[in-house]
C-alpha cells in the first residue's frame, strides 16, 4: 500500500491494490480492430488473471534475465494487453521500461520483430500479439531469444522480488523524459471513482492512462484500431470516460 492516502502507489502496490479490492472484477479488455490476423480478438482480464501475467513475465525477467533495479527493459510492442503486462512485469522487479527509439538498445529488449530480436545483443523476449498463439511462428528467425508464447506458461504465477525500487528510480525512459517510480502513478480527479475508461493512443500513453483509471479503482477498455459498432461497444462495456487519443 501507500506510505499515506497523499502518497502516488508504485506499480506493484497498485496491482496488490486490485486484487485486493475485487480480483475477479474485469480490470483491462482488450479489443482488437487492426487488420491482420488478430483482428477481432476481444480478451478480458480480471485482477487475478493480469496479475497472473505479471507474475510469469517478472519471473522470467528476474530469473532469466537477471532484471532488477537499475535494469533497462526494452519494450518494443504497440499499444496492447501484451504491453501492459510486460510493463508491469518490468516494475515489479523494479527495473527501467524504455519505450521508443531506444528500446532496441536497452539490457532486455521484448519485442514482437524477429529482426529486432535477432539484432539485439542482450536477452530478448520474443512476443506474439496473437492470443491463442503456442509458440511463435518465426522463432528460428532469432536464434537465443526467448518464445514467449511456448515458455513464458512454464514460469511461476507468484511472484516475490528480490530487490524493490526507491521512488526516486527511473521506472520509465522515453525520448521526452525519464519519469521516477514516485511519480509515475498520477490520478485524474475528473474520472471519479472506479471509472471505466476507453483507451487508444501510443504505449506510452496507454501504460500512464491503466495507472490512472486503476489508482481509483477503475478498469480499462483498450482498442486498436477502429470500429465501425464503436459507439454500441462503449454502451455495451459501460464506459463512463471516453480518454482515446
Amino acid at each position: 500500500m501507500a506510505d499515506s492516502l497523499s502518497t502516488p502507489p508504485l506499480p506493484a502496490q497498485l496491482l496488490a491494490r486490485l486484487l485486493a479490492s475485487d480480483s475477479a472484477r474485469p480490470r483491462l479488455t482488450w479489443y482488437d480492430d487492426e487488420p491482420g490476423e488478430t483482428a477481432g480478438e476481444r480478451i478480458e482480464l480480471s485482477a487475478r488473471v493480469l496479475a497472473n501475467w505479471v507474475a510469469k513475465a517478472a519471473n522470467l525477467l528476474q530469473d532469466d534475465a537477471a532484471a532488477e533495479p537499475g535494469t533497462t527493459v526494452g519494450i518494443d510492442l504497440p499499444a496492447h494487453w501484451r504491453s501492459v503486462y510486460w510493463a508491469l512485469a518490468t516494475w515489479s522487479v523494479g527495473a527501467t521500461v524504455v519505450l521508443g527509439d531506444s528500446a532496441t538498445g536497452a539490457d532486455v529488449l521484448v519485442t514482437d520483430s524477429p529482426e529486432r530480436a535477432a539484432a539485439h545483443g542482450g536477452d530478448t523476449v520474443l512476443v506474439t500479439l496473437a492470443a491463442l498463439a503456442r509458440a511463435h511462428p518465426r522463432a528460428g528467425d532469432a536464434p537465443g531469444a526467448v518464445d514467449e508464447a511456448r515458455e513464458l506458461s512454464t514460469h511461476g504465477d507468484l511472484f516475490s522480488p528480490m530487490a524493490d525500487p526507491e521512488r526516486a528510480d527511473v521506472a520509465l525512459a522515453t525520448q521526452a523524459g525519464d519519469t521516477a517510480y514516485g511519480d509515475l502513478v498520477v490520478a485524474e480527479p475528473a474520472w471519479g471513482d472506479s471509472p471505466r475508461v476507453a483507451l487508444r493512443g501510443t504505449t506510452e500513453q496507454v501504460l500512464r492512462q491503466c495507472l490512472s483509471a486503476w489508482s481509483a479503482d477503475g478498469s480499462v477498455v483498450i482498442g486498436r484500431g477502429v470500429s465501425p459498432r464503436d459507439a454500441e461497444r462503449l454502451a455495451s462495456e459501460s464506459v463512463t470516460v471516453d480518454a482515446r487519443g
